[in-house]
C-alpha cells in the first residue's frame, strides 16, 4: 500500500515540475499565457483537445456509468466523434477570425464579431457559472482517485488541498503550456493504464470480450439495450446532438482552438481525435467486468467501480500506476479550466472596468486572479451541495446555447443581429435553468407527451427556444441596427 502513497506523490511532483519547465524560453505575456502565442503545432493542440475526453468525469465516471446503466452510457462515445467531425468544419474560420483580431477567450469572439460589449458580458457569465462546476468536478474526481489509489491512507480533502496548489503554481507559472506538456504524459499514460485494463480484466475473468458480453447478456439481459422509456432512443439522440453542439462551446476547449499554428492543424486533429475516442470502449470494458465481480456497487460507490475491480484483482503497486494517472485525469483539464476563469474575469470584467489597463496589467491580473478560482473551486469541492451538482448538470445545456448564435456569425450575411443572439441566449439558459433547478422535464410538465418527445434532452427544447427568439429579435432590430451603422462617422 505504501508503494502506491509513492507513486501517487511521484506522478503528482513530476507534473509540477513538468507544468513548470513548460514556460523555460518563453516570455509570458498575454497572448503567450493564454493561446501559447498562436504557436502550437498538430500534436499540442491534439494534446489540449484530447485533454478533454479523459477527464476524471472520464476515468471514473465512464466506468460508473457503464457499471449502472448500461446501454445508454455510450452516448460518450458518439458525440465526441460528431463533435470532433463538426470542428472540422466549424473551427477553422474562428481560428482566422481570432488570429485576425487578436482574440484570446471566447467572449472576444462575440464581442468583436456582433460588435456587442454587453453580448461579450453575457458569453463571459454563462462561461463562468458553467466553468466553475466543471473545476469542482475535477476536483471531487481528484479526492476520489487519491483516497481509493492510496487505500484509505490520503483523506479526499488533503489530495484536492495538494491538487489545488499544484495546478495553481504551474498555471501561475506557464499558463497553456504547462497544460499542454503535462497533457503528453496524462495520454500516453491514459492509453497504456486504459487499454491494458480494457484488454486484461475481461480476458482474466472471462476468457475474451466477446465472453464477457455474452455473460453480461445472460445475467442481466437488456442491460446493454436503451430503455423504453426514460434514457430512451430519443433521450439518446438529442443527449449526443446537444452535446455535440456544445462540446466546443466549452470556453477552454473554444480557446484551445486559438493555440492553433495553422488551420491545417485543427483539420488534421479533426480527423484523428474520432478514431482516439474509441478508446473510451475499454473504460466501458472495466466497467462491464466489474457489474458482474463486484456487483451490489451502490450511489456514489458506482463512480469507484474501476478502482473496486483494481483493487481485487492486482497488487498496490499496479494500483498506485492507475491512481497516478488518475491524478494528471484531473490535473490537465482543471489547469485548463483555471487558466480560462481567470481569464475570463480578467480580461472580460476587469478589462472592461478599468479600460485603459493594458495587456501587461491583464496578465497580472489575471495570473494573480488563478488561487482565487482555486480556492472558490475547493470551498465548493469540499462544502458544495446540492446547488452545484444542479449547476454541474446545467453546465452543457448551458454553454450549448452559445452554439446557434455562433455557427451564423459564420455565413457571409449573418442576418442575426447582437439584440437577437443575446434574446436567443438568455431564452436558452432560462430555459435550461428553469428546467434544472425545478427538476421538471417535458413528461413532468406535458404528462400527455408520447415517451419520444417526454424523453428529449430539456437543453435541445432550450435550443429550440434559443433559435426562435434569435431569429424573431434579430428580424425586429435588424432596421435600427442598419440606422445605427449608418449614423457611424465614415472611417
Amino acid at each position: 500500500m505504501k508503494i502506491a502513497l509513492v507513486l501517487i506523490g511521484l506522478m503528482t511532483a513530476f507534473a509540477l515540475w513538468l507544468g513548470i519547465r513548460a514556460r523555460h524560453g518563453h516570455t509570458m505575456h498575454l497572448e503567450q499565457w493564454t493561446v501559447a502565442g498562436r504557436g502550437f503545432g498538430s500534436v499540442f493542440v491534439f494534446l489540449l483537445l484530447a485533454g478533454e475526453i479523459y477527464t476524471t468525469f472520464t476515468f471514473l465516471g465512464a466506468s460508473g456509468f457503464a457499471y449502472g446503466l448500461g446501454g445508454p452510457a455510450f452516448y460518450i462515445i458518439a458525440y465526441g466523434s460528431l463533435a470532433y467531425t463538426l470542428s472540422y468544419y466549424v473551427m477553422p474560420p474562428v481560428w482566422r477570425y481570432a488570429r485576425e483580431h487578436k482574440l484570446i477567450s471566447q467572449p472576444d469572439y462575440f464581442r468583436t464579431r456582433y460588435a456587442s460589449p454587453s453580448l461579450g458580458v453575457l458569453v463571459a457569465v454563462v462561461d463562468i457559472i458553467a466553468l466553475i462546476p466543471y473545476l469542482v468536478l475535477q476536483f471531487k474526481g481528484l479526492g476520489i482517485i487519491v483516497h481509493a489509489a492510496s487505500y484509505g491512507a490520503i483523506d479526499n480533502a488533503v489530495a484536492i488541498w495538494i491538487g489545488a496548489v499544484v495546478v495553481t503554481i504551474y498555471v501561475m507559472v506557464s499558463g497553456v503550456r504547462g497544460s499542454a506538456w503535462t497533457s503528453v504524459v496524462k495520454d500516453i499514460g491514459i492509453l497504456a493504464v486504459v487499454i491494458f485494463l480494457g484488454i486484461y480484466l475481461p480476458t482474466h475473468y472471462f476468457g475474451g470480450i466477446e465472453a464477457m458480453f455474452r455473460d453480461i447478456d445472460t445475467a442481466r439481459p437488456a442491460f446493454l439495450a436503451l430503455p423504453e422509456h426514460g434514457q430512451s432512443v430519443s433521450w439518446f439522440i438529442s443527449t449526443v446532438g446537444l452535446s455535440a453542439l456544445g462540446f466546443f462551446m466549452w470556453p477552454h476547449s473554444f480557446a484551445a482552438i486559438y493555440t492553433a499554428r495553422s488551420e491545417r492543424t485543427l483539420r488534421k486533429n479533426a480527423v484523428v481525435l474520432p478514431l482516439y475516442q474509441l478508446v473510451l470502449l475499454f473504460v466501458y470494458f472495466v466497467g462491464f467486468t466489474a457489474l458482474l465481480k463486484v456487483p451490489g456497487l451502490k450511489g456514489p460507490d458506482i463512480d469507484l467501480a474501476l478502482f473496486h475491480i483494481a483493487t481485487a484483482t492486482f497488487s498496490p503497486a499496479v494500483v498506485g500506476i492507475i491512481g497516478a494517472i488518475g491524478v494528471l485525469t484531473a490535473l490537465v483539464p482543471g489547469s485548463l479550466i483555471m487558466m480560462n476563469a481567470a481569464t475570463l474575469l480578467a480580461h472580460n470584467f476587469y478589462r472592461l472596468l478599468h479600460r485603459g489597463c493594458n495587456d501587461a496589467q491583464v496578465a497580472r491580473t489575471a495570473k494573480g486572479l488563478v488561487p482565487v478560482v482555486a480556492l472558490v473551486a475547493v470551498g465548493f469541492t469540499l462544502h458544495g451541495g446540492a446547488t452545484i451538482v444542479a449547476l454541474l448538470l446545467m453546465g452543457y445545456s448551458f454553454v450549448t446555447q452559445l452554439f446557434p448564435s455562433l455557427l451564423l456569425s459564420l455565413s457571409g450575411r449573418n442576418r442575426v443581429t447582437a439584440p437577437g443572439a443575446f434574446a436567443g441566449i438568455v431564452a436558452g439558459v432560462a430555459t435550461v435553468a428553469l428546467f434544472s433547478l425545478e427538476h421538471l422535464s417535458l413528461g413532468k410538465l406535458l404528462p400527455a407527451l408520447p415517451s419520444a418527445v417526454a424523453d428529449l434532452n430539456v437543453g435541445i427544447v432550450a435550443l429550440a427556444l434559443n433559435i426562435v427568439v434569435m431569429l424573431v429579435v434579430s428580424a425586429l432590430t435588424r432596421g435600427q441596427q442598419a440606422v445605427r451603422a449608418s449614423e457611424q462617422p465614415a472611417g
